[in-house]
């Protein structure tokens, strides 16, 4: 997984190639991480103050978090 701007991308590892691009970010993207089991990613980003949860297999969104009064700089998955 990698991010630049308001893009993440997520990429194959075994071949090298992108298999996804997620865009909803409208400023950069602070930080992104995954779940334990590899199907939910979720990513930060400062200036929009949102955090989005995606889903990995459809490269898709599920949820917006909104609520945070100032930039959000970082997201972590608890396994709990």
């Amino acid at each position: 997984v990698s991010a630049s701007y308001d893009t993440i991308k997520i990429w194959d590892m075994a071949t090298a190639r992108e298999k996804h691009t997620l865009t909803g970010h409208q400023d950069l993207v602070r930080s992104v991480t995954i779940s334990p089991d590899g199907k939910t990613l979720v990513s930060a980003s400062s200036d929009d103050k949102n955090i989005k949860i995606w889903d990995m297999a459809t490269a898709r969104e599920k949820h917006t978090l909104t609520g945070h009064q100032h930039w959000v700089n970082s997201v972590t998955i608890s396994p709990d």
